[in-house]
């Protein structure tokens, strides 16, 4: 009876092992002719997925011996990270035809990725959140290095790999303080070994720095953040992008559960480390970004950085602050896919994609819908009004302001404008300079254009009639941790 009930909570991990079982068993019988029909599969599967997901209110529920937690917070999680991967899988095919690099093994990857998300943010234990993390994590360092033939590719996998067993390392020593100090590892039991009042544990205080340590590695926040640019350059671009999107959504909801259910009785503790990372992660994402002549890099130190607006809300520790989180986690999705779908998109007369800012110059006079689209992403992601990308910003803002965080909302704003100089400049290069010596040339998209122009519409003022519903189910997966 109780496993029937851990099956019914947790029906939507179970869709997506079963049908990641049954297309790892197609794949290895018809090998890669296979790759077409598996993508189909696998974003049959995400679907089935996401219909036990999509009731998002209703209170808690533990599963497989409060391992597994089933929540708001957790089901809004869930409907992002399966967005993300059906659009890595569907933006994914045209480029493997062109670098004629078809392998079934791509969507089964990342099915088992998408997994392993779905497990962390729905972990109530800290060994289900290793287990569900490294699920994730080893399928990523494999897609990294997906284009095995091309060096930058192996780098990526190799670097990722590398600084990921050390985060990994680092995560996995904290929870056995974390073990140590309070004697459990369920998320209720620390919770309530740290509740205010009692006596300080300083054990459990020093492992939770180990955590924050591994968790800051995942969401590629300051000072572990070095991997993410040359990971990001060097993966296929299909791979940068689901890096970009699902992962950092998955990441960050994992340190918000933690921090908020976990520890929150150490909140005075962890609070200045959160405030440090979202400083040194903004401005240097900021500063960072404006040296950069390669788009992908720039768009990695553009992830760094917000990042550090989206860990403004968590410093705040409040619902509204935790609320105003997955309100940019949400947008930050779509603008990132945005901007990596364009990035697909330009590619020269032999096939090579050009990813270089001097590429962009003049872009609107030979696709102007590729540069209308992506100087909505840039402008978005700048936080300009009044493109929907200013919402998500205004929000952390206002709820570190009401936490009495003020200077850490005046610097977030002056690294916004510092920010904007690098996205302007994107923008300027492809309206107002003349066109590059090297022609973007159309390409087979596939299905690109549509969810190019979905995450537009979404991105540009359009997008504001949405802000009703998603502030509404953003502030309930909040108050459910709370």
């Amino acid at each position: 009876m109780m496993l029937a009930q851990s099956l019914a909570i947790g029906s939507a991990e179970v869709v997506l092992a079963a049908g990641l079982l049954v297309l790892l068993s197609i794949g290895a019988v018809r090998g890669d002719r296979a790759y077409l029909g598996l993508s189909a599969g696998a974003l049959v599967v995400i679907g089935l997925a996401a219909v036990p997901l999509v009731p998002s209110a209703g209170g808690a529920q533990l599963a497989w011996g409060g391992l597994y937690i089933a929540d708001p917070f957790s089901r809004f999680l869930k409907l992002l990270i399966l967005a993300g991967s059906a659009a890595a899988l569907l933006i994914a095919a045209p480029y493997w035809q062109r670098v004629r690099i078809v392998r079934f093994e791509y969507p089964v990857l990342l099915l088992l990725s998408t997994l392993g998300m779905s497990l962390m943010v729905s972990a109530h234990n800290l060994l289900a959140l290793y287990v569900g993390l490294e699920m994730m994590s080893l399928s990523a360092y494999v897609l990294a290095a997906f284009q095995r033939d091309d060096a930058q590719s192996s780098e990526a996998g190799l670097k990722y790999f590398a600084l990921g067993a050390l985060a990994s390392g680092l995560l996995l020593y904290g929870v056995s303080l974390v073990y140590g100090f309070t004697g459990s590892t369920d998320f209720a039991a620390i919770a309530q070994e740290l509740t205010v009042g009692r006596d300080r544990n300083f054990g459990a205080l020093v492992g939770l720095v180990f955590i924050l340590s591994g968790l800051a590695f995942k969401v590629s926040a300051v000072p572990f953040h070095m991997w993410t640019p040359d990971v990001y350059q060097g993966a296929p671009t299909p791979v940068a992008a689901f890096f970009g999107t699902a992962p950092k959504v998955a990441a960050m909801g994992l340190l918000v559960r933690v921090t908020v259910e976990a520890f929150g009785g150490l909140r005075a503790d962890w609070q200045p480390i959160i405030i440090v990372m979202s400083i040194a992660s903004m401005v240097l994402g900021a500063v960072g970004a404006i040296s950069q002549t390669n788009l992908k890099r720039l768009l990695a130190y553009s992830a760094i950085a917000n990042i550090g607006f989206a860990l403004i809300g968590l410093a705040a520790g409040t619902a509204d602050g935790v609320a105003a989180v997955l309100f940019y986690l949400a947008l930050y999705l779509v603008m990132k896919l945005g901007a990596f779908i364009c990035l697909l998109a330009l590619v020269d007369a032999g096939g090579r994609a050009r990813e270089d800012l001097a590429d962009l110059a003049g872009l609107v006079r030979s696709k102007p819908g590729i540069a209308s689209a992506l100087a909505i992403f840039m402008l978005s992601l700048a936080g300009l009004p009044p493109l929907f990308g200013f919402m998500p910003k205004l929000q952390v803002f206002s709820a570190a302001v009401d936490a009495g965080l003020w200077p850490l909302a005046i610097l977030g704003v002056l690294s916004s404008v510092i920010a904007a100089f690098f996205y302007l400049r994107v923008v300027k290069l492809m309206f107002f300079d003349p066109p590059a010596a090297v022609a973007i040339v159309p390409g087979n998209q596939g299905a690109n254009p549509a969810i190019l122009a979905a995450a537009a519409v979404i991105a540009s003022p359009l997008g504001f009639v949405l802000f009703g519903p998603l502030a509404l189910a953003s502030a309930q997966a909040a108050g459910s941790l709370f």
